[in-house]
């Protein structure tokens, strides 16, 4: 990659040759287990040489190249997914009986929201708060926090993952 930075057109079409196997293996295990078929691995290894390419001079020379390169071709696989989406039908009909009072949802909703956020170190809790909760924007966050939006982001996804692991383990 540092050659072909430099200009070096065989050093990076090689390198584009040796990465393609690499990534098309990748994709289908990734893929394969959501139930994507081969040609969509094979969409997602263009996608992701593409990018590589249009991204190129992104990446720090000093710095290695595999992380770099892991970061484009999960998030190529991502968004794959994501394309596809997963939908499932379900009459509602089927939950009438389970389905709450609509009266009494929303103030035993925002008291359990309340609870959990508690859990949360203080600037998990103002971020999540703020963007999940009350709706505000990343930037308006960071602005009112005094935060970069980075750190906002990284403190949202850390919390917001918190709040998941605690769902998951407590009992109904």
């Amino acid at each position: 990659m540092r050659a072909g930075n430099a200009g070096d057109a065989d050093s990076y079409r090689r390198l584009l040759v040796q990465l393609t196997p690499v990534l098309r293996a990748a994709a289908r295990r990734g893929l394969g287990s959501a139930g994507m078929a081969d040609t969509d691995a094979e969409d997602v290894v263009q996608e992701t040489l593409l990018a590589i390419h249009l991204k190129r001079q992104s990446w720090d020379a000093e710095a290695p190249f595999g992380p770099w390169l892991r970061a484009i071709a999960r998030h190529k696989m991502i968004d794959a997914l994501r394309r596809r989406g997963r939908r499932i039908n379900v009459s509602i009909d089927d939950f009438s009986e389970v389905l709450a009072d609509g009266a009494a949802g929303p103030d035993m909703l925002a008291a359990d929201v309340g609870r959990h956020l508690e859990d949360l170190p203080p600037g998990q809790r103002s971020v999540v708060r703020a963007i999940a909760v009350e709706g505000e924007s990343i930037g308006d966050t960071a602005a009112r926090l005094k935060m970069t939006s980075g750190a906002v982001r990284v403190a949202l996804h850390r919390g917001l993952a918190a709040l998941a692991r605690k769902f998951r383990t407590e009992e109904p």
